[in-house]
């Protein structure tokens, strides 16, 4: 995230007034300002804090350039806003977006209360919690990143110039970067790394899932959407109102400090960003351990083992073309916390296998924690260990009856065992359970739509878009609400509105087409009913729900050879889908 002009720059003098003891090194004295304990939420790096009292979350992201508080949760913990200059513009992935500013009269983090802390308040949420620690809280000295053992500590070196910053090496390689230096200018922290080749200017960002790169900088070193071996990869979305479209490319060096990593996939897309090429995301971090020396203008790092990025494990070698060495073994984890958080850190790597385990382990020490039985069956689903991941959710609730995830999941589940009279007793739990600006909002009026309690669908994406009317991912949750509406037949011309709203910011969405079709199927407008059927089908061959809808549109326009082909192809994919339309009084 950055920020035009820098207006906030100044606004915190100093965060933290209270230092833990000083380690002594040679030469030098490191006083360690704040441990922030850090647990993965898939690819997010959290940390817990209190807003007022109230607990929340945040996700510690060093490339945000300050802390800020989504919309949705300002609404929820009655934060009084107040207005920025309209020349203040958050600018990041998808775009950029105006904000408010918020002050939290006591924000507490690391067990430190902290008074009157300022917030920018504005954009889409772009993670699981209440917000982002940004650069004013991160940056306020040193900072080590330090994911995969579940910390970042917060630092403020004495006498300690053109020091090894990277004091838990233990004779392992130790890759050092030179850093721009920060100021209110420039907040955040940004070296120089090499791609095929070119000279790549690269922010170090914890708040991105995964490391990106602008699609100017692939083709300066060589590589397009349409270069051999890349491939469409989805939708990004960040601070901004759009999402944008990615594509995953093969690059052969990527060399970054001492360390080379051959023959990795990297993800390419618009950053939205001028001054930067790429974004070193979370998946980095947690395949290396980072110590920022904002003093100094250097970077500390060293390989500590697993995939360098989600996408593949890609190989690392030092500046000699050796692999590089990877430690024997993790830190042992000395109690359940520990040991839950480890896991999450593992389930992060996709290495499911150990997340199970230390899990087992947490629940053996702590049997009555029922999170940790609901963040096992998460892994054991991964495992495809299905029997087992409903056994655990069953006790995960039984501990702890208002876990709305729990109930969501449990929800899922029982849904494609087709026990629908549970999964609606989950979701009605799950419903009163829910803070109302979560973003399990979204979720909740799908699974609504699911069981046909269509005026409690809609209700659900009624609130959420009335909390987060600039969302990114407005056009999802419009095109939902079209859906239960189309799926009901009632509102058609206010279902029409919203698919057309959702389609026009995403035209080459099946899902966003299909649903525009069969609201014209409903409406009787059967020509453009089967015009936005063949689209989505151009796009998704085998939606079943397309195929048999787009038959319909087809019978009714007298093409009775193509309506047979397109419902037998539906109906075998789907060999039931012609009860489902039946009982909608679809025909």
């Amino acid at each position: 995230m950055s920020v035009r002009p820098p207006s906030l720059a100044r606004v915190v003098a100093a965060l933290f007034a209270l230092a833990a003891p000083g380690t002594a090194w040679a030469k030098c004295e490191v006083a360690q300002f704040a441990e922030l304990k850090v647990a993965m939420v898939g690819e997010k790096p959290m940390v817990d804090a209190t807003v007022n009292g109230q607990p929340v979350r945040f996700v510690a992201d060093s490339g945000a350039f300050f802390s800020s508080i989504s919309p949705g949760y300002a609404r929820q913990l009655a934060l009084p806003l107040s207005m920025l200059p309209p020349q203040f513009v958050v600018r990041g992935i998808g775009g950029s977006t105006q904000a408010d500013l918020a002050r939290v009269r006591t924000l507490t983090l690391a067990g430190i209360p902290l008074h009157d802390v300022p917030f920018i308040v504005g954009g889409s949420e772009v993670g699981p919690g209440a917000g982002l620690l940004g650069q004013n809280v991160l940056g306020l000295g040193d900072v080590e990143y330090d994911l995969a053992h579940g910390a970042i500590r917060l630092l403020h070196p004495k006498s300690c110039a053109h020091e090894d910053f990277a004091y838990w090496a233990a004779g392992r390689p130790v890759s050092i970067l030179t850093i721009l230096p920060r100021d209110a200018h420039q907040p955040h922290t940004i070296a120089t790394v090499l791609l095929n080749g070119a000279k790549i200017r690269a922010m170090f960002d914890t708040g991105a899932s995964t490391t990106m790169l602008s699609l100017a900088a692939a083709a300066r070193a060589g590589v397009t959407p349409d270069s051999p071996g890349v491939i469409p990869a989805g939708y990004s979305r960040g601070i901004g109102r759009h999402i944008v479209k990615t594509w995953l490319a093969p690059f052969d060096a990527f060399a970054i400090g001492g360390e080379q990593i051959n023959h990795s996939k990297l993800r390419i897309g618009d950053l939205g960003m001028d001054d930067v090429d790429m974004l070193i995301g979370a998946d980095f971090f947690l395949s290396h351990r980072v110590y920022v020396a904002n003093g100094e203008h250097r970077l500390f790092f060293t390989y500590d083992g697993g995939p360098v990025f989600n996408v593949n494990p890609a190989h690392a070698v030092d500046a000699s073309g050796a692999a590089l060495a990877v430690p024997v073994a993790t830190p042992d984890a000395k109690d359940d916390a520990g040991l839950a958080q480890r896991a999450m850190v593992f389930a992060a790597r996709h290495q499911y296998a150990q997340a199970d385990a230390d899990l087992s382990a947490a629940i053996q020490l702590a049997p009555q924690q029922g999170h940790y039985y609901y963040q096992r069956a998460t892994v054991r689903l991964m495992e495809h260990q299905t029997g087992a991941a409903h056994d655990d959710l069953d006790r995960a609730l039984a501990l702890a009856p208002d876990d709305a995830e729990a109930h969501v999941l449990r929800a899922r589940m029982r849904l494609a065992a087709h026990d629908r009279p549970a999964a609606s007793d989950d979701i009605a739990a799950a419903d009163r359970a829910a803070p109302a600006a979560s973003d399990l909002r979204l979720t909740l009026g799908a699974l609504y739509g699911d069981i046909d309690q269509f005026d409690r669908a809609i209700a659900q994406f009624d609130g959420w878009i009335r909390i987060h009317p600039d969302d990114s991912r407005k056009p999802v949750a419009q095109n939902d609400r079209a859906w239960v509406r189309a799926l009901a037949g009632r509102d058609l011309p206010a279902a029409l509105s919203d698919a057309d709203s959702a389609i026009h910011q995403r035209r080459d969405n099946a899902r966003f087409l299909d649903t525009r079709g069969l609201i014209r199927l409903r409406m009787g407008d059967y020509d453009k009913a089967v015009a936005d059927y063949t689209a989505s089908i151009a796009l998704s061959p085998r939606d079943a729900w397309s195929l048999y809808g787009r038959g319909l549109a087809e019978r009714h326009l007298g093409q009775t050879a193509a309506a047979d082909a397109d419902i037998a192809a539906a109906l075998h994919i789907a060999p039931h889908l012609d009860e489902r339309f039946r009982g909608l009084a679809i025909s």
